[in-house]
């Protein structure tokens, strides 16, 4: 377990991620030394969401952290916070959403969409609502951190727990393909296929839709491949079949233009 300081707010996180049916769960634990440097800690239970990935919840997880901070019982006065959670995808991704995506409209280098858009304009707003640093570091999941473990253990009774409602709305259909999602999967060509549609989403911050999809056209290399694509075309559904035309980049997958749908 990391060695702790006085005068520093500890605050671990964690968030949850179960199936059938998929809901989501976050553990938050507070930790700080008193005067005599006696170790005290504050665990925190919230209901968790129903339809949440684990990325979701790990932000979640260290949002409400952040904001519920101030509401705990602490009697000491810090001076920072050290957020310590298991996510690689928090620590490594904040400084990047803060300097990089905030600034690009929320889309990568290569104008792809940032996922989560939402919570992490949360993050930062609650960060920067702190009057004190915040710092972000990574612990290695349940191992030897006896927090870690409590927070991940408060991540899946939360799971357990009254549902809220989804944090981003996904209409879904079974998929017919036998194979995973795998991202870049299939190459942007320009090409005129045809896709059935099995997860549909807007991403309400880019003012994009999301879609997963798997190739249905029997004479394409890529057939029964399952993919991530996006569009400025908003109304394809989910359980439908289309031709389309994508884009030539497949750093940035598009849908261009629908041709036509399949009945």
């Amino acid at each position: 377990m990391k060695i702790l300081k006085k005068n520093t707010l500890y605050i671990y996180t964690d968030g949850s991620s179960l199936p059938k049916p998929r809901r989501g769960g976050i553990g938050i634990r507070y930790i700080y030394l008193d005067n005599f440097e006696e170790e005290h800690k504050i665990d925190l239970e919230l209901d968790g969401f129903s339809s949440a990935t684990n990325n979701q919840m790990e932000l979640s997880a260290v949002i409400e952290g952040i904001k519920n901070s101030g509401l705990q019982d602490i009697p000491i006065n810090y001076l920072s916070i050290e957020v310590r959670t298991d996510s690689r995808y928090v620590v490594d991704n904040f400084k990047n959403a803060v300097y990089n995506w905030s600034n690009q409209g929320w889309l990568n280098k290569n104008g792809r969409p940032i996922e989560n858009a939402e919570l992490w304009k949360k993050l930062i707003k609650e960060v920067r609502k702190i009057k004190h640093k915040v710092d972000f570091i990574w612990v290695k999941g349940h191992k030897s951190d006896i927090h870690n473990i409590a927070v991940d253990n408060l991540a899946k009774k939360s799971a357990k727990s009254f549902l809220n409602n989804p944090i981003s709305v996904v209409k879904l259909r079974r998929k017919k393909s036998k194979k995973s999602t795998k991202r870049g999967s299939i190459d942007m060509r320009g090409q005129r296929v045809s896709i059935h549609i099995i997860n549909e989403q807007y991403l309400n911050i880019q003012k994009l839709s999301k879609y997963r999809y798997e190739i249905i056209s029997s004479n394409s290399k890529y057939y029964g491949n399952v993919d991530i694509i996006f569009s400025e075309l908003h109304h394809l559904k989910a359980g439908h079949k289309y031709i389309v035309t994508f884009n030539t980049d497949s750093n940035n997958p598009r849908i261009l233009k629908m041709i036509k749908e399949i009945k």
